[in-house]
């Protein structure tokens, strides 16, 4: 590889699986690049922090271990969710044919984003799972589907 002295090739191994010393983890990539095998070289790497960037960058089992292993753990669904909110953002300031300052835009995304934090840890403190953003974050939005179901008069009970 031109220009890549000291570099080198792993066949069929993904950057999670080297065992590279970590304190925050960012896997921002694909589905399921970190496996369980990757998961165990993090924690044995010292990583204290594992927040998703992509669409379920890291699979079921790893997930488990990793809530197990690090301080904090945070899932795709939250950590990922400031691309959605902007361009959420930009559709209603297109659709309103308003202009924002990216100073607003920032103020407006800073409060959703600390609003999804604020409802996934509530939540999971509300159900004794203590830090556990995943399960927050998924019974957050389950909780907020079953109360519009039966606002709307869908559920009898």
């Amino acid at each position: 590889m031109e220009g890549g002295e000291g570099l080198q090739y792993h066949s069929g191994k993904s950057v999670w699986d080297l065992g590279l010393n970590c304190d925050v983890a960012l896997p921002c990539a694909t589905q399921n690049e970190i496996r369980l095998e990757g998961a165990i070289k993090l924690a044995e790497g010292g990583c204290w922090c594992v927040a998703e960037g992509a669409n379920m960058p890291t699979t079921n089992e790893a997930v488990d271990f990793l809530k197990t292993k690090v301080d904090i753990y945070i899932p795709a669904k939250a950590a990922n969710a400031g691309g959605v909110a902007t361009s959420a953002l930009e559709m209603a300031q297109n659709s309103a044919r308003l202009f924002w300052t990216s100073e607003e835009v920032d103020a407006k995304l800073n409060g959703i984003m600390t609003n999804i934090f604020a409802t996934a840890y509530q939540t999971a403190q509300d159900f004794d799972r203590p830090w556990d953003l995943q399960f927050g974050a998924n019974a957050a939005g389950f909780l907020k589907v079953y109360k519009a179901y039966k606002a709307m008069g869908y559920l009898k009970f």
